[in-house]
């Protein structure tokens, strides 16, 4: 049967609440992630703000009516979010970088594929959804050190990894978007 993959909004989104639940569930509480089932909950607890920030953007892959993937994206405001992994990107980038960088930019906040689904082109197709209306091109994204299975998808998507934490496995890296303009300015691994 055939996947399709669509931009949806808000509303509709939150109407397949059930099977973003199932595939986040999927997706992160198995290794390498590892999250506790109460990540889950608190992801779709989040949804309905979500939904509502300025620039929200979402895209959903379904086959036979049945949520198998999923992404969602917003614009990051200024001045930038204090929450979840945000201090430890903007102590990586810097002030004057993370605001110049990741400010106004298309920020992917999630992106999930159930595990019988992977391997097709539904992540890159995803991640592309959200991302291809980005303003001046500028999307970014945080991911974990801990999977690197992840770092290297974005890598083969052709974002450029603009923070280089140490690699015990507990930082967070932030990528910049194929598009962004940023790109050039990102300085290599040491």
């Amino acid at each position: 049967m055939p996947t399709d993959i669509r931009v949806v909004g808000g509303d509709e989104l939150l109407a397949h609440t059930r099977g973003l639940h199932s595939v986040y569930v999927d997706a992160f509480c198995t290794p390498p992630w590892s999250e506790e089932q109460e990540k889950a909950v608190a992801f779709v607890g989040r949804l309905p703000a979500n939904a509502r920030r300025p620039g929200f953007t979402a895209a959903l892959a379904l086959r036979g009516g049945e949520v198998v993937g999923f992404a969602t994206a917003w614009t990051t405001l200024a001045p930038f979010p204090t929450d979840r992994c945000y201090p430890q990107a903007a102590a990586a980038l810097g002030p004057e970088r993370t605001m110049k960088w990741l400010c106004g930019s298309r920020e992917v906040d999630e992106l999930a594929v159930r595990s019988d689904a992977r391997g097709n082109g539904l992540a890159a197709g995803l991640l592309e959804a959200v991302t291809a209306d980005a303003p001046e091109g500028r999307s970014w994204l945080l991911t974990s050190v801990r999977s690197g299975r992840a770092m290297a998808f974005y890598r083969r998507q052709g974002w450029t990894q603009a923070t280089h934490p140490s690699p015990d496995g507990n930082g967070i890296a932030v990528f910049l978007g194929p598009h962004h303009p940023a790109r050039s300015r990102v300085l290599p691994a040491l």
